[in-house]
């Protein structure tokens, strides 16, 4: 296959480009050149990737350190007979990798659902006549005939055109259609927006007819070369598998280490090696957090829940987290910043111009614009529900400039129906690109009357009257001098300016000739309408700014408009520029890096130009969310580190490509999932505090009592059991805390950050010895109390290791806030799983089948009294230093802050 063609075609004439692609116009490619080309060529296809088998996804799932250190985990538990936490690892194990594969089968999918927006079959001319080809085997050089419902199957050059119009929203993201026609752009580095004689594959007509030669096929279009780069886009692990799986290699070392240690203490005086094997490897098992997969597994499950109901819905779990580390978010603007449909919002008329409102609309001038609007109209609306009429409560069947009038004709008492009853007679002069205006002819009693809209500067220059006052004013150069400046007013806040006129027409009209009434006019008014920002992304933005997050607008729409937006959505910083991609092809890489900062906006854009945006910013060390709904946005929404597609308007593609998407469409739904990923995270660091503080309690417990001489405080299986009864329920329980008051007042956290940081690593580590302490305090004095009973001493370390545990799960809740400051039932999970737990750890001490399996005996009041007070103590310690230490770190940062604001 050649390289993509290296002329710009839409800057050549009709001629030239045949010549240059050796055809004819008149008679096609002759059937003897097609097999040259196509061989030159190739087929007109997207390529398959090179893709794993089903079998080798699935035993990919299995390569990973920790999944191996869990085998290795189930293998030891059968061992020691314990069937029930074998069962458990392993269904944690499978459960894991049937997730991992469905995410990566499902990721794969994405060029197939490209490759399904090429149609299956076109129309050529070929030796002379015409033709029903299959699309695979278009080469350059066939002449294609499209018509309306047409999906484009290639790039190419209009030759002919009658009223042609496509929608290219899933190249450019610019919901407007695009009047296409044959002329020459001379313009260097067009857009693909505004490469009028273009067509482009996977593109669909809506209306009109055209006769086009082919230029580029399979990934030489614009098309292919998405999927060239959406192919070659390289997927790296989130930051929470990143800290994940360094998480579980160190703990892994570390307690197989202290095991050993353990072990070889034991031995040295003098116990059994088989006892003190036995010991080791139930430590091991205890010590290593088994649990933890699936407890950050159920957390991220719960996030997506939560998500859910806020309209998101996620594709990758891992992904949910990822989203709390989120630095930018860049967002497309149609449909995302706003509502994704055309609205009037000023009308000139009457000499004033009015924003339009319950109030506006009984103005005359409005009504009289409203209403040529509403019957010069091809356009219906559709009710969605049968509630009361509302803008919100119609959907816009057509053209979304013509819904636009008749929703704010609605709004003033008019339908487009009744209006158009009215008349006995009603004759169209369409729309076309050439004409760029549309009129009705109405008959009334006996008397016509021309509605007239279309674009302004074609409108004024066919009007010789205005209407103002009620009356009918000759219109003068001066008075044009003005419409002029109005129009350019209404302009340069990026609305789209069209006029509206009237004529009376002559009892007798020239039927074949009715254009030639489109003369001699009476302008009534300047309508400027534009698809409006959402009113909640304005508030979203700003809790943006508020968490550290640079909110950036990536857009396929004109500059002016994509910056009114803006402006109206405060979205831009104080040094944000606003940049065209013309304008970023220009720029070296390191031009580029180092002015990205204060880029806010970014329009015109190409895939390229989004993919390279993404790219350096991730480069720069930002985590980047990136949104998209057209297949231009695919390979940009695969690369960044969370890719967020369109539920509503999305294309397949990009819902392949991401791992979230948007049930509404809605900027604030992304904060919204920001808000959840860091609940999520520090979710995650409170089981882990939890559950590695236990872990080293349990640890040094044995450590401490081997190194000093002791006997063992705990024997193997009440080593599991305390594993089994408190690394469950409540630590799942952490996982549905709710989220912080002032989790979106924070800055984001850096990617490469520890999960022990901000002092998480010296809390477990304190902890888990207070824990330890505790437990052989009350070991030493139960041997003392109980004459030196082995059994009963046991069995009060035992249950104060439990204890101890079960008061440390409520004050891992926060790591800003003492167990004192928080509402303990404001987790009630939490509260019923600690009772739960408790009530299984009774059952071992006074069930008379397990007690002796367990080797416990029932305790006395004093004994009781002696643990709770221990492991209560230890806990209160903890909070205490704590309390004391938070309100240190924050008097620091208040003041850190307040020297940085008055800088």
């Amino acid at each position: 296959m050649e390289e993509k063609s290296n002329y710009q075609a839409y800057q050549l004439s009709i001629s030239d480009v045949i010549t240059e692609l050796k055809t004819d116009l008149e008679t096609g490619l002759l059937s003897s050149q097609i097999p040259r080309r196509q061989k030159r060529y190739g087929p007109n296809q997207l390529p398959d990737q090179n893709s794993p088998s089903i079998f080798g996804m699935m035993l990919e799932q299995f390569n990973d350190f920790m999944v191996w250190v869990l085998i290795g985990a189930v293998l030891i538990s059968g061992f020691l007979g314990q069937m029930d936490d074998a069962i458990a690892i392993i269904a944690i194990v499978i459960l894991n990798a049937i997730m991992g594969f469905v995410q990566e089968y499902r990721a794969e999918k994405s060029l197939q659902a490209l490759k399904k927006l090429a149609a299956p079959e076109a129309t050529v001319l070929r030796d002379n006549k015409k033709q029903k080809i299959s699309t695979d085997e278009l080469v350059p050089g066939d002449i294609l005939y499209l018509k309306q419902g047409d999906k484009i199957p290639a790039d190419g050059r209009v030759i002919e055109s009658n009223s042609l119009e496509t929608n290219e929203a899933s190249l450019t993201g610019e919901s407007i259609t695009v009047k296409k026609d044959s002329n020459r752009i001379t313009a260097e580095n067009a857009a693909l927006g505004d490469r009028t004689n273009m067509v482009y594959m996977g593109t669909n007509v809506v209306k009109g007819r055209a006769k086009v030669v082919v230029i580029d096929i399979g990934l030489d279009t614009e098309m292919g070369q998405i999927a060239d780069m959406l192919q070659n886009t390289e997927e790296r692990q989130t930051p929470l598998q990143q800290r994940l799986d360094a998480l579980g290699k160190w703990l892994v070392y570390i307690c197989f280490l202290a095991c050993a240690a353990v072990v070889g203490l034991g031995v040295i005086k003098g116990e059994p090696i088989y006892k003190m094997f036995l010991s080791g490897v139930s430590l091991a098992v205890a010590a290593i957090p088994e649990g933890l997969p699936a407890i950050v597994t159920l957390s991220l499950a719960i996030g997506v829940q939560r998500m859910i109901k806020r309209q998101a819905i996620v594709r990758k779990l891992p992904s949910v987290e990822t989203l709390g580390c989120t630095t930018v978010i860049c967002s497309d603007k149609t449909g995302t910043l706003t509502k994704n449909e055309m609205t009037i919002k000023k009308i000139y008329t009457d000499g004033k111009t009015y924003d339009l409102n319950s109030e506006s609309l009984s103005a005359e001038g409005v009504r009289k614009s409203l209403q040529i609007g509403a019957i010069c109209n091809n356009a219906r609306l559709k009710r969605k529900s049968h509630g009361m009429f509302s803008q919100d409560s119609w959907e816009v069947m057509g053209d979304p400039t013509e819904g636009a009038f008749l929703l704010a004709a609605r709004k003033a008492g008019m339908n487009k129906e009744r209006l158009q009853q009215q008349f006995s007679q009603l004759k169209e002069v369409p729309f076309d690109s050439n004409r760029k205006r549309m009129s009705m002819i109405g008959q009334r009693n006996g008397k016509n009357t021309l509605y007239l809209k279309g674009a302004f500067d074609v409108i004024i220059n066919r009007c010789s009257h205005y209407w103002e006052d009620g009356e009918v004013k000759r219109l003068t150069s001066k008075k044009l001098n003005h419409f002029k400046h109005r129009n350019e007013e209404l302009s340069s806040q990026a609305l789209r300016v069209l006029a509206v006129a009237v004529r009376k027409l002559p009892k007798n009209l020239d039927q074949e000739r009715l254009e030639k009434y489109e003369t001699d006019l009476v302008l009534v008014g300047l309508v400027g309408m534009m698809d409006p920002p959402r009113r909640e992304a304005k508030r979203a933005i700003a809790r943006c700014k508020r968490a550290g997050i640079k909110p950036i607008m990536v857009t396929g729409d004109h500059k002016n408009t994509a910056q009114a937006i803006a402006d109206e959505l405060n979205l831009l910083n104080r040094n944000d520029k606003v940049v065209t991609g013309s304008e970023l092809q220009q720029m070296s890489e390191g031009e580029f890096r180092s002015k990205i900062d204060q880029i806010g906006v970014y329009a015109r854009v190409t895939p390229e130009d989004k993919l390279r945006i993404v790219k350096t910013l991730k480069d720069r060390g930002e985590v980047v969310t990136m949104t998209g709904d057209g297949v231009n946005d695919a390979p940009a929404v695969k690369e960044a580190d969370i890719g967020i597609a369109m539920g509503e308007q999305g294309t397949d593609v990009t819902q392949e490509a991401s791992s979230l998407i948007l049930a509404d469409d809605n900027f604030r739904t992304i904060v919204a999932a920001v808000e959840e990923g860091r609940a999520i995270y520090d979710n995650i660091r409170k089981f882990i505090r939890y559950l590695l503080s236990c872990n080293i309690g349990e640890i040094l417990t044995m450590f401490l009592a081997s190194l000093f001489g002791f006997e063992l405080p705990l024997i193997p299986i009440q080593i599991l059991w305390v594993n089994l009864v408190t690394d469950g329920l409540p630590a799942l329980a952490l996982g549905v805390d709710p989220a912080a008051e002032d989790i979106m007042k924070r800055t984001p956290r850096p990617p490469n950050e520890s999960i022990f940081a901000h002092g998480l690593r010296t809390r477990i580590i304190s902890k888990g010895i207070l824990i330890a302490l505790s437990t052989l305090f009350t070991f030493i004095l139960g041997l003392k109390i109980s004459g030196g009973d082995l059994t009963e001493a046991r069995t009060v370390a035992f249950n104060n290791l439990v204890m101890a545990q079960l008061f440390f799960v409520f004050s891992c809740r926060s790591e800003e806030y003492s167990i004192f400051e928080m509402n303990p039932f404001s987790n009630f999970y939490l509260v019923i799983s600690v009772i739960i737990s408790f009530g299984m750890q009774l059952v071992v001490l006074y069930f008379p089948g397990l007690k002796s399996i367990f080797e416990t005996t029932s305790l006395h009041q004093g004994e009781w009294l002696l643990i709770l007070v221990t492991a209560g103590s230890a806990t209160i310690l903890v909070e205490f230093f704590e309390g004391i230490i938070n309100k240190i770190s924050n008097k620091i940062r208040y003041i850190s802050i307040e020297n940085e604001s008055i800088n």
